[in-house]
């Protein structure tokens, strides 16, 4: 099973110098490779301590001049924060950089001191995210960025770099709404699985996805990449520490970030689904809810972690996992531990699982080209 790594460069408290932050997170990227992780993959945040990581294609890039095999992926672009012209054009560059090894994960955003750093109105950013990403996805297959819509009026100009290789097979995004998920079959786009809501209710949206995707595309769908929080201890005592510790602040953090307490999402277009998280938030705490979240990622020794992991696996019939190893206000050395745990204990055991293909399609391992 496609088994990747996940880092977040996050800083809480700003406890540390950023650097440190950075210096500690890519010495885990360089390794990832001859450790034998399929990919590397970080999501996009701006502004704040909660993760350091305006600008993800262009620390793939760094990445890709000094790796050969790893596949490269964003966990998401935020596609309604860019104008999409420069969204394809980096993506059709990191596929030349790294010989067709960049996977693209997009989504809309949730954070709103994000969207109004940007000077974004939240209330636009499903449209946005609608026709920014049909433009995206037509670009990168046609190597013709042309649109006529609402948001996005582009006149037709070439992509150049000419695209590397289609991303078809290889692009996945966040999804929440029946809207967005309704996109997603009609693109033709996998989804990724990010550890946030109950996961009986991801298996139904899984479902409804699946059955749309198969209505408009006649195929089945490519299965969706997990990603999940991971925290490994050789004893039971020392990995409930650290999901006290560790993946508890990460969660709280979560909640602080997105302000899923804040009961005026009510009033914005396309975030209703989170005005039902705020009132929930308002009845059992902010502090119940965090650890909820917290209790949707894995802890536990490495043969519990391998068994839970497995059985998100199953349960979501996917066909890759991400695991995130620094979160949460680690210092460095538990940090290299939970690494270390998870590079030799669960990514073996991770890798050895058959679930026919890579990142849910047919994959040879054969490196694409442009005229494939």
């Amino acid at each position: 099973m496609h088994t990747g790594l996940t880092l977040i460069f996050q800083n809480l408290g700003r406890a540390r110098k950023d650097a440190d932050v950075y210096r500690n997170e890519l010495r885990y990227a360089t390794r990832a490779e001859e450790l034998g992780f399929d990919s590397v993959w970080s999501p996009e945040h701006h502004f704040t301590d909660y993760e350091l990581t305006p600008n993800v294609p262009q620390f793939l890039s760094w990445l890709a001049g000094r790796t050969s095999r790893i596949r490269l992926g964003t966990m998401v672009s935020v596609l309604p924060w860019h104008d999409p012209v420069r969204v394809a054009e980096s993506f059709s560059m990191l596929d030349h950089l790294s010989d067709g090894r960049a996977i693209l994960g997009m989504g809309r955003g949730l954070g709103r001191i994000e969207f109004e750093g940007f000077r974004v109105d939240m209330a636009d950013s499903r449209r946005m995210f609608g026709e920014y990403a049909e433009f995206v996805m037509s670009a990168l297959e046609t190597g013709v960025m042309e649109y006529d819509g609402e948001m996005l009026r582009q006149p037709r100009v070439d992509l150049r770099p000419e695209p590397y290789a289609g991303y078809r097979g290889r692009t996945f995004a966040s999804a929440v709404s029946p809207q967005s998920i309704d996109l997603m079959a009609r693109l033709g786009v996998g989804l990724m699985v990010i550890a946030q809501k109950p996961w009986d209710t991801v298996e139904q949206e899984l479902q409804d996805y699946r059955e749309r995707f198969v209505e408009v595309n006649g195929a089945e769908p490519p299965k969706p990449i997990i990603c999940v929080f991971t925290a490994v201890s050789e004893t039971a005592a020392g990995a409930q520490e650290m999901r006290e510790k560790y993946l508890q602040r990460y969660a709280l953090s979560t909640v602080e970030h997105y302000e899923f307490d804040n009961v005026g999402f009510a009033r914005i277009e396309g975030y209703e689904y989170y005005a039902g998280l705020s009132r929930n938030i308002q009845k059992h705490g902010i502090d119940g809810f965090a650890g909820f979240l917290a209790d949707l990622q894995v802890w536990g020794t490495p043969e519990q972690v391998v068994e839970r992991l497995l059985d998100y696996v199953e349960r979501l019939d996917a066909g890759g996992i991400l695991l995130v190893p620094a979160f949460g206000g680690m210092p460095e050395p538990v940090a290299d531990a939970n690494f270390d745990l998870i590079a030799r204990k669960i990514l073996p055991a991770l890798k050895a699982h058959d679930v026919g293909g890579d990142l849910g399609v047919t994959y040879d391992g054969s490196t694409p080209t442009a005229n494939d």
